[in-house]
């Protein structure tokens, strides 16, 4: 090797190094900016919904707010079930503190938006998030 080659390499790694740095730094950054998606009813609202139809604010529910969820869960399922023209078979409906969100999969836009008006008139409900998905 020559004397100008072993130069030029001892020059080189260090801004191997550097640019490895930075970009990791970079990557970190980005990350740590952004953040994990998560669950984006949780981070506007503060609470979360659990498997079987309650819903959370970062604390156990009280077995009555439970019972109650359950209960306004099971109201909307069955004014669901007696809409007129619907077929919500594939609609899943989570409830607690009188916010219920609706998730699964429609035909169209006008199930959608009718499964949303359907569950806001349900007695309890107070909020409906409608987060069904359309086939179109």
């Amino acid at each position: 090797m020559t004397l100008a080659r072993v130069e030029s390499s001892r020059t080189e790694t260090p801004a191997k190094v550097s640019a490895a740095v930075t970009c990791l730094g970079a990557f970190a950054l980005i990350v740590g900016l952004t953040g994990c998606a998560g669950d984006r009813y949780t981070q506007i609202t503060g609470h979360s919904f659990e498997e079987n139809g309650t819903a959370e604010t970062g604390h156990r529910q009280t077995m009555d707010q439970s019972a109650e969820g359950k209960r306004t869960a099971q109201r909307v399922r069955e004014a669901l079930a007696a809409a007129p023209e619907s077929e919500f078979g594939g609609v899943h409906v989570a409830a607690g503190k009188g916010v219920v969100q609706l998730s699964g999969v429609v035909n169209t836009s006008a199930q959608k938006n009718l499964a949303g008006e359907v569950a806001s008139k349900a007695a309890g409900v107070k909020i409906v998030l409608n987060s069904l998905t359309v086939m179109d």
